[in-house]
């Protein structure tokens, strides 16, 4: 079997085409500003339903690269969406990758607090990073404690993004960030609805880091 599109750039090359014809066939136009997370997230997926599901703040685009660009760290719930978080990219930057999940103050401070790893990092977040992108692909109680704590004024990210996946307080904790961003005026980047994932979390912040940094992806 011959492949047609053999290197990993002309294969993704050719994936971003496929997925912008098909969203011209489905008469989807999407704002130039918030076009490449959105591709990128339905490229991690295969999932056409980001195109609608996926909200921006106004000027939240803009916000995550201007601090992306100042070397603002990147801090997430889980070690699989720092993973997915290009390298390269964030070096050239000076950004870090962050995750608390395997800290064994974290796993001791949830066990005594009797709440999830994912709650008791975002506290770690809040103490150490209070101003950082924030990713959250897999755990809605992460969003739900940084919500506690942006309302307590001990939390403010540069970028909230929110795209847990699942079915347990994920809608209910996705929209309450939201609403928090907006009346905040903190900038948002949210997959509404069930749908996200770890992988998105990656994707959106790949997006955002490519543009800061000038990379042609």
């Amino acid at each position: 079997m011959k492949l047609e599109h053999g290197t990993p750039m002309d294969i993704e090359g050719e994936s971003m085409r496929i997925i912008r014809e098909e969203l011209s066939a489905m008469g989807v136009t999407l704002p130039p500003d918030r076009a490449a997370a959105v591709l990128r997230a339905i490229h991690t997926t295969a999932d056409f339903d980001y195109a609608q599901n996926l909200w921006f703040t106004p000027g939240a685009v803009e916000a995550g690269v201007a601090a992306l660009k100042a070397g603002i760290p990147i801090v997430t719930d889980t070690n699989m969406a720092r993973s997915g978080i290009n390298r390269t990219a964030c070096e050239a930057l000076g950004v870090e990758r962050l995750c608390y999940m395997a800290d064994p103050e974290v796993a001791r401070q949830a066990r005594e607090q009797s709440t999830t790893r994912a709650a008791a990092a975002v506290d770690r977040w809040a103490s150490e990073h209070p101003g950082a992108v924030c990713a959250v692909g897999n755990a809605p109680t992460a969003l739900l404690r940084m919500a506690e704590l942006m309302e307590a004024g001990a939390l403010r990210p540069a970028l909230v993004i929110g795209v847990p996946v699942g079915f347990v307080n994920v809608v209910e904790s996705k929209e309450r960030i939201w609403a928090l961003c907006r009346r905040m005026g903190v900038p948002a980047i949210a997959a509404m609805g069930r749908k996200g994932g770890s992988t998105v979390a990656a994707a959106i912040c790949n997006a955002l880091l490519y543009q800061a940094a000038g990379m042609r992806k």
